[in-house]
């Protein structure tokens, strides 16, 4: 990311920038990201006749770490329940499968954002009007109007304002490629006395340069939205960032890790290292080299004489000394690899998945209660970052239902209930847990539609609705019990 643009954005509009956070914490967390810190991934050795340069091995484990964390809090079996039909509907469609969400593909972009998110210690989705006019500083909207999210972390973004561990205003950043050009994006947002106003600026970055540009035409250089809706919603790992100047940005997941992740491809190296350097080596006296017609060395492997190989009697050495001799270098292959697994242990650990989240001993056999035990740190954990994960949906539903109403006509109550059910299959037995659900259904303990709200992501009164039309009653016998229910 371009300093001189999150530096202007500071400037003109009063962010605590410093450049000492993002360029040494998040580019380095950003760098680990990436699987290739240069400083530690690249050295040099000396052989004894020159000096050589090369790459360390590397397992790639900080991306891996952070994708693992997106897998276990927002995937495809995540469910947005909206109360409000009109709502849910323009969200994500009828069946969870259109609205707003489709249009800009959610679920493969959030679970994206929170990889981002747990490297770099912040992510941002931003709403945008895509196509909308302006007028004397308000949007309008038409036919070919689009709501859109973008999706941003840390390095594109700058608060602002920070109000108890919330950002409040803040400016994002974004980079275009034009027919050959760099341009970034800062788009501004501020909160004044009438609600928040948007500001634009556009900035090309040719070559490393820093000069202001025309705004693109679908961009609008500055609108008052006349609401306290926030169009952006921010998310980060849920643990407290100890390192001073942050600004209100978060930590990354991997921050109390970057040695760990040092030993990681230090004791990989080895293992790799021993391979390449294990082979058979074969010494043989001067005595059997041959010499062709052009005058090229050949061992006695190098030409079809593979079984037997004649020498000359005066050639024989009379030391007793064999012509012969190998070397056959030991691999180290337990060590290494005890060596690296113990690394990950560490490694996972220290990440919050617990210590024993990647392991390699495939052929062992746990109980289920041994399995639920093993995962205690990361059921946990997961907990924990559920409730930042939570609180960034419903914020963002939220905007996106008051803009609804504001520019598309919805007509959905914006103070609706909305409830996250999250897919724990990853971090507890679901089988177990769905088996004893169905076991209390028989015994009377739990309702038929309490099951299917629970697994199935309906709202009460369609669960009801589906048990009365499955049990043969009728859609106004459904109502009366669901009306009782509220009663």
């Amino acid at each position: 990311m371009n300093r001189h643009v999150l530096e202007f954005a500071a400037k003109k509009y009063g962010g605590s920038f410093s450049a000492d956070y993002y360029s040494r914490y998040i580019e380095l967390w950003a760098a680990w990201w990436r699987g290739y810190h240069k400083p530690f991934h690249r050295f040099r050795m000396n052989n004894g006749i020159k000096v050589i340069e090369r790459d360390i091995y590397s397992l790639g484990m900080a991306k891996k770490v952070c994708e693992d964390w997106a897998s276990v809090l927002l995937n495809e079996k995540t469910h947005v329940k909206i109360s409000d039909e009109r709502a849910s509907e323009f969200i994500q469609g009828k069946r969870e499968t259109g609205g707003v969400f489709k249009n800009c593909h959610f679920w493969v972009n959030a679970n994206r954002l929170i990889e981002k998110a747990f490297y770099s210690g912040t992510g941002a989705a931003v709403i945008r009007l895509k196509k909308a006019k302006n007028r004397d500083g308000q949007v309008e909207v038409h036919n070919s109007t689009q709501l859109c999210l973008e999706f941003v972390s840390a390095e594109y973004i700058l608060p602002i304002s920070c109000q108890g561990g919330v950002i409040t205003e803040a400016a994002f950043c974004s980079e275009h490629l034009v027919r050959g050009s760099n341009y970034v994006i800062c788009q501004v947002h501020t909160l004044e006395s009438d609600g928040y106003v948007i500001r634009n600026h556009c900035f090309c970055t040719d070559n490393g340069g820093f000069r202001e540009a025309p705004l693109f035409d679908d961009i609008t250089a500055e609108f008052h939205t006349q609401e306290f809706y926030p169009w952006f919603s921010i998310i980060s790992p849920n643990i407290e960032n100890n390192i001073p100047c942050s600004g209100g940005l978060g930590v990354s997941i991997l921050h109390g890790a970057i040695d760990i992740l040092k030993g990681v491809d230090l004791a990989y190296n080895n293992l790799v290292k021993d391979f390449e350097l294990g082979g058979k080596k074969v010494f043989m006296q001067k005595s059997l080299i041959e010499t062709t017609e052009d005058g090229v060395a050949v061992a006695p492997d190098d030409v079809g004489q593979q079984l037997f190989h004649y020498l000359p009697e005066n050639l024989i050495p009379d030391s007793g000394a064999p012509l012969i001799q190998e070397h056959n270098p030991l691999l180290r292959v337990t060590e290494n690899k005890d060596g690296v697994q113990a690394q990950l242990d560490y490694l996972s650990f220290k990440c919050g998945l617990g210590n024993k989240h990647y392991q390699f001993n495939s052929g062992a056999v746990v109980t289920a209660t041994q399995y639920t035990g093993d995962k205690q740190d990361l059921i946990q954990n997961a907990h924990k970052h559920y409730v930042s994960v939570e609180r960034f949906l419903i914020s963002l539903v939220r905007s996106l239902i008051h803009i609804g109403n504001r520019y598309f006509s919805l007509g959905a109550d914006e103070n609706t209930d909305i409830e996250i059910i999250f897919d724990k299959s990853v971090i507890i037995d679901e089988a177990a847990e769905r088996a004893q659900d169905i076991q209390d259904v028989r015994d009377g303990i739990m309702p038929k539609w309490q099951y299917r709200s629970k697994w199935y992501g309906e709202d009460e009164q369609s669960a009801r609705k589906i048990i009365s039309e499955i049990e043969g009653g009728s859609e106004d016998e459904a109502l009366m019990d669901f009306e009782d229910g509220e009663a």
